[in-house]
């Protein structure tokens, strides 16, 4: 399954001790972490009815770390990029009684609600359109989904994905057989199968070979206005009419961005004539995303690649969609 041409990066080039993403894949609403201080400055929050711990952010970053070098055994993993947010603050006891602003910082204890990372190997790699794609994996862990007030062995919820990263914007590129949303997981181990399986189903030529398609379309001006006022349109049709339709998770802040970006980004506006590329629109979408809060980054992530591949599948069969009528 993993049997394709990709571009090998030189391992003496690349070490373990540098960080994935120079720049960060998520901004809204995030802070930018490190393993280290996860694991000796933030709490553990626990199960209230027992006082077991859930599976920790380190725990779980360190399960899709020992997954991915078991199944890319010979390739170059980066150091984890982690991003956080919703900061949940708290205090010793010996503090119970001292004012907020008097606290000493030995006094003071936190964790955060949510966690976002990604792990980037660049020794496998391709170019789409001039711009290099690094494989990359990564995950969300999200305490507020879970039950603590349950004893230990309730379900505790992850998401995963593994897909391309694209080196000129550090966009995620997030394919539909490269991401699950659903794990549910009561141990380390009952999380690290899960995790595996993803990886090997996971089909590297399948999702490039699908991107490789979008640089070949174009869109009009015309066209493109037309999509951005149907896709404002979309939040309101009836129910009936969105089942037949691909689902569309982008708000009204996110289009803006896509508006404003198709005249001014450096990279992926439009051209000369107006007219711009599926893979300049579908990296308009994954840039806007970038300002999603960590809930829903992977959702729409996935969701940007299915509206793009919508549209080129209509050109294919020579049926317009919906979006562009």
């Amino acid at each position: 399954m993993f049997k394709m041409e990709l571009v090998k990066v030189d391992r003496h080039l690349v070490t373990g001790e540098q960080s994935s993403t120079e720049l960060p894949f998520i901004v809204a609403n995030t802070s930018p972490m490190n393993m280290f201080e996860l694991e000796h400055e933030h709490i553990i929050p626990v199960f209230v009815k027992d006082n077991e711990p859930v599976i920790s952010h380190q725990d779980f970053i360190n399960c899709v770390q020992e997954v991915s070098g078991q199944v890319f055994p010979h390739e170059t993993i980066l150091k984890p990029s982690i991003r956080v947010s919703h900061p949940i603050k708290g205090r010793i006891p010996e503090a119970k009684d001292k004012p907020a602003k008097e606290l000493l910082e030995h006094e003071k204890t936190i964790y955060y609600e949510r966690m976002a990372f990604v792990l980037e190997i660049p020794s496998i790699s391709s170019t789409i359109n001039g711009n290099k794609l690094n494989l990359t994996i990564g995950g969300i862990k999200a305490y507020n989904l879970d039950n603590l007030y349950n004893r230990k062995g309730a379900d505790e919820h992850f998401k995963v994905f593994i897909g391309f990263q694209n080196k000129v914007c550090c966009n995620m590129c997030i394919w539909s057989d490269g991401y699950t949303g659903t794990i549910k997981a009561r141990s380390i181990t009952e999380l690290m199968k899960q995790i595996f399986a993803l990886f090997v189903e996971y089909n590297i030529e399948n999702q490039l070979t699908l991107l490789r398609q979008f640089p070949e379309y174009y869109l009009t001006e015309s066209q493109f206005v037309t999509f951005l006022g149907r896709t404002k349109l979309y939040q309101y049709l009836p129910a009936q009419e969105k089942k037949t339709l691909p689902e569309f998770m982008f708000g009204e802040n996110q289009l803006s961005m896509v508006a404003r970006d198709y005249l001014a980004d450096e990279d992926f506006s439009r051209t000369d004539t107006g007219d711009i590329s599926l893979w300049n629109l579908y990296n308009l979408f994954t840039g806007a995303n970038k300002m999603s809060y960590i809930d829903s980054f992977l959702n729409r992530g996935l969701n940007a690649s299915q509206v793009i591949h919508h549209l080129t599948e209509s050109f294919n069969k020579n049926e317009p969609s919906w979006f562009l009528r």
